[in-house]
């Protein structure tokens, strides 16, 4: 953490994944102008968010495998490109036909990176380092999330939403520049056989049916073809499940969650990125419709959980390391949903300060306390050479979950159509949706403090591997450190 090349590696693995979370945080807010400039409805929106979260959440295990195989860096710059080119062609969109597909497209791009981000910097840093590292990771990636909204404010409400996407394109480049001169190359040599195709394609149409279904259902459009288009996707997940446990080469190898600690983890995860996803979607039309907050205003809202973030995260990883997972993962789900709680004071005649700042900041607290433990958790709970697999697999969660909430809780909550412009409509629905998200977040405190075991976490590994060594992409181990640099160790940075 303290040499150079340490710094740049986080620079770029941060930027590259902070473009994927930024652009998951950041339509939110401008939804409503979306809408109003398209002539959108309600599922129309619905899609503009779970196209991205479908190519994302279906592929971003095959993303993992792939950089595993073929190496991270390579894989994680091709996602690069990938995103950046999307996220074009959504900024150029005529239509909200073409920025859905777009946004889907963007979506496989950020499966091929998001994975290799935090792989590289678990392959890369020296064991002593790496929950440092990976609070750094979580922090300033779970910034990129947060500031979203405040971006996409100040976007949607100036220059105009279309650089809400086209703002990828330099961030991209930056990127690629400080990848290509300065992250090491890494994968798993043990990785054979054939890719599982077949596994990514029915994680894609189960998620893709599941999703349509739902969003439709919530406009009301509950036709015969409609039912058996979820009952499909039901039956392709089915299908993939038994597939993985059979395959020679799994996408999702069923042996990762002979891990508890792995399994209990991403249970937990699911529960805190389903509510957040949930709270978030409905937060910024409640605050734009609602509230009446310009859509700069209504971005900031989530500033003090970006200020939290960035200040506390690698503290909270250390905490995590030295006291164990559990009471993070207990407490913080808990305090989260406190937050979530105090947004029923948000309404018609709301104050920033007296009612919006107070509930964000709470729910800043506990994303502060869970996100870097938890991230640190999920790795460690595997041997280091499944780092890309188990991040995928962790991403993966994270995003289903999120997926899952922006298709079923407008519908559960009665949103639907033009009801988004509509002020007590969206007041009313507002309401019951943030007593569920916190229900969800409360749920997942509960369960951590049930399945997650013992102090500081250790590794459940196949079977003991050696330490892996960083590869530069000319297939040389990595040159040492410069006799100048703050660090006398061997071996990785």
């Amino acid at each position: 953490m303290g040499t150079s090349r340490g710094r740049w590696v986080i620079v770029g693995a941060v930027l590259g994944s902070g473009m994927v979370m930024l652009d998951g945080t950041v339509v939110n807010v401008a939804l409503p102008r979306i809408g109003a400039d398209l002539g959108a409805s309600m599922a129309a929106l619905q899609w503009i968010l779970t196209a991205y979260l479908v190519t994302l959440s279906g592929l971003i295990l095959l993303g993992g495998s792939l950089g595993d195989r073929y190496g991270r860096r390579r894989v994680f710059l091709t996602g690069v490109i990938w995103f950046a080119a999307a996220s074009a062609l959504c900024g150029l969109a005529p239509g909200t036909g073409v920025l859905i597909a777009a946004r889907a497209l963007q979506g496989f791009g950020g499966a091929l990176l998001t994975p290799g981000s935090l792989a590289i910097i678990q392959a890369t840093f020296h064991p002593d380092d790496r929950a440092a590292a990976v609070g750094a990771w979580s922090g300033l990636g779970g910034v990129a999330g947060a500031v979203g909204p405040l971006l996409g404010g100040w976007l949607a409400g100036g220059p105009g939403w279309r650089w809400v996407f086209l703002i990828n394109v330099p961030v991209a480049l930056v990127v690629l520049a400080v990848s290509l001169r300065r992250v090491p190359e890494s994968r798993d040599e043990a990785a054979t056989g054939a890719f599982d195709l077949w596994g990514a394609v029915l994680a894609a149409l189960a998620l893709g049916g599941v999703t349509y279904a739902l969003t439709a259902a919530g406009s009301g459009r509950l036709t015969a073809a409609i039912w058996l288009l979820g009952i499909a996707g039901l039956l392709a997940g089915g299908v993939f499940g038994a597939v993985e446990r059979r395959r020679a080469a799994p996408m999702l190898p069923p042996e990762l969650f002979r891990s508890r600690l792995f399994t209990a983890v991403n249970a937990v995860t699911v529960c805190v990125y389903g509510a957040f996803g949930g709270v978030l979607l409905l937060l910024m039309v409640q605050l734009q419709t609602v509230a009446g907050f310009s859509p700069l205003v209504a971005g900031l809202a989530m500033l003090p959980a970006t200020a939290l973030l960035l200040a506390l995260s690698p503290r909270a990883a250390r905490l995590g390391e030295a006291i164990g997972a559990r009471l993070p993962l207990t407490v913080g789900p808990v305090v989260a949903a406190g937050g979530v709680l105090l947004m029923l004071r948000i309404g018609a005649h709301a104050s920033y300060w007296r009612d919006v700042l107070p509930a964000t900041a709470v729910l800043g607290i506990g994303l502060t306390m869970l996100v870097a433990p938890l991230t640190a958790t999920v790795l460690a709970s595997v041997d280091v050479r499944r780092a890309g697999i188990a991040s995928g697999v962790n991403n993966a969660a994270a995003r289903v979950a999120g997926l899952l909430a922006v298709a079923a809780l407008p519908l559960v909550v009665g949103l639907s159509g033009d009801g988004y412009r509509v002020p007590a409509q969206v007041d009313h629905s507002f309401r019951g949706a943030m007593v569920i998200c916190a229900a969800v977040l409360a749920a997942g405190g509960g369960l951590a403090w049930l399945t997650v075991r013992g102090g500081r976490p250790a590794p459940e590994p196949e079977h003991p591997v050696a330490e892996p060594q960083c590869v530069w992409s000319c297939g040389a181990p990595a040159p040492p450190l410069d006799p100048g640099e703050p660090s006398a160790r061997q071996g990785p940075p």
